[in-house]
């Protein structure tokens, strides 16, 4: 369900229907229904499965640490840090790429900050925790 999950653009639509999904599985490995009515937080605690929100912003966090310390011209490194030929974007409310994330969390110079393991590492905590309320 999460494969290539790195590379994704996280939005709040895409996080809300990971987090169905992955609740109609749980529901589905107990052979519950929903009208049941048993709540997600009972759910979540008999099935032991970690949230997918988490899974995939701790997935996202260790790649882009991996594409920060890349030396060499890469095409991973040049779709990083592509900007467009004019140097600005169309008009109107901008698509959300792959990096805001990173960047609302750690600044402009997230690439130079993931060469610091620790500061990474603080930085990893506060993006996990956005996207736990929600992106």
């Amino acid at each position: 369900m999460t494969y290539g999950c790195q590379t994704w653009s996280m939005t709040k639509a895409v996080g809300q229907k990971l987090r169905v999904a992955q609740r109609a599985m749980e529901r589905k490995m107990l052979g519950l229904k929903l009208t049941d009515k048993i709540s997600c937080k009972e759910i979540r605690n008999k099935t032991q499965v970690s949230d997918i929100a988490q899974h995939i912003a701790k997935q996202k966090w260790k790649w882009a640490r991996h594409v920060a310390r890349i030396q060499d011209n890469r095409w991973t490194l040049r779709v990083t840090e592509w900007q467009p030929r004019n140097g600005k974007r169309s008009r109107g409310r901008q698509a959300r790429q792959w990096r805001d994330d990173i960047v609302r969390t750690m600044g402009n110079m997230w690439t130079r900050e993931a060469k610091d393991k620790e500061e990474w590492r603080r930085g990893a905590e506060g993006l996990i925790l956005k996207w736990m309320d929600g992106a």
